[in-house]
């Protein structure tokens, strides 16, 4: 069980120690998308959806949900970030709307987490809030884009993997 930091030579489950790391500035952005029929796509857009601005509240709701990755993430660890922002884009053409969020704090360790979470549940919230309108909405390759600073250095998402 070495390759897991989560885990101790029996098996159980632990809280990676930080405390020896440096602090240092920590960055990550990630992203993901969120697929639906066109009338939903023109309500999203158009700002006509019946609960109202729905990528408004879903910024709200992804900024909330990097701040608490903690709370949902078990052994994740409670940071305080010093940026969280979460950014739409609308691509007409495939009826997608993405959303990117990027996340920073001064810590020992990084901040990935933060950045998936607060992607994940902005797209929930889209969907939350246009579930009258079209059930059959896909959420789509949220993903870690790229990452700065720590022990392992940057990384950069090239679109292939190693699985």
């Amino acid at each position: 069980m070495a390759d897991f930091t989560h885990i101790d030579d029996r098996g159980n489950a632990w809280m990676v120690d930080v405390s020896g790391k440096a602090v240092t500035s920590r960055t990550a952005v990630a992203l993901g998308r969120i697929a639906m029929s066109g009338a939903c796509f023109a309500a999203v857009r158009d700002k006509t959806a019946k609960k109202g601005d729905v990528l408004g509240v879903a910024q709200v709701a992804g900024i909330m949900a990097a701040k608490r990755t903690a709370e949902l993430i078990p052994l994740c660890h409670l940071l305080n970030l010093t940026k969280c922002a979460v950014e739409f884009s609308l691509y007409p053409e495939s009826r997608e709307v993405e959303a990117v969020c990027t996340v920073r704090c001064q810590g020992q360790t990084g901040v990935e987490m933060e950045a998936l979470t607060g992607v994940s549940v902005a797209l929930l919230t889209v969907y939350d809030m246009c579930k009258a309108i079209d059930k059959r909405m896909e959420i789509r390759n949220i993903h870690l884009v790229e990452k700065h600073g720590g022990k392992s250095g940057d990384f950069y998402y090239d679109g292939e993997a190693d699985r």
